[in-house]
């Protein structure tokens, strides 16, 4: 049996104020916690999208970025990003970048459920195909970035609420995803270092 896992809750500040059980922390009233979003490209600069399988508790069913999660408590943030790469996408990544530091979001679901994170986002090149974990991720896609940044931008493509918001920020880092000079961690909220 496995330990129940445990999410990071933050302040305003990212500042670290304690622990919630992740099965525990989504409601109507879910409070800041540490996550990450990763984009993950290959070596032509294609982005992989995923469902989110459809017994999720927040937004089954919607393409998103390739990966989210959240870290564990003491966990590094890239340390999460590659454990969830391989757990959701049976994908190694010889490396993940920083790219925002400071993203945060809150969204609401039609039943009310709220997501509220400090969700640092991060960048990681691959050179093979992901094998999804149908416990996490009910499909994947890779997609042009110029091609799915653009759909974004004008509202023509459906993805989750926290992909919205990242991809105009993401554009203003350059058109090239692999030519994206990496954000100094320093910059990340204090729980994230």
């Amino acid at each position: 049996m496995t330990p129940e896992e445990h999410v990071v809750l933050v302040d305003a500040d990212g500042n670290a104020i304690g622990t919630a059980a992740k099965a525990t922390v989504h409601g109507t009233d879910t409070p800041l916690h540490l996550a990450f979003s990763s984009y993950v490209f290959d070596e032509r600069g294609r982005v992989l999208l995923s469902r989110r399988a459809s017994h999720k508790v927040t937004w089954p069913g919607v393409w998103t970025n390739s990966c989210c999660g959240h870290p564990l408590p003491g966990e590094p943030l890239p340390g999460a990003v590659t454990r969830r790469l391989a757990h959701e996408l049976g994908l190694r990544a010889a490396r993940v970048d920083l790219v925002l530091p400071r993203f945060s979001y809150r969204a609401v679901m039609d039943n009310g459920i709220v997501e509220r994170e400090l969700c640092p986002v991060y960048r990681a090149v691959v050179d093979a195909d992901a094998v999804p974990n149908p416990d996490e991720v009910d499909d994947v896609r890779w997609m042009p970035w110029k091609e799915f940044a653009e759909e974004v931008l004008d509202d023509r493509l459906a993805i989750s609420p926290w992909c919205r918001e990242q991809v105009p920020q993401l554009t203003e880092l350059g058109a090239d995803p692999l030519a994206w000079s990496p954000a100094d961690p320093a910059e990340l909220p204090p729980a994230a270092r």
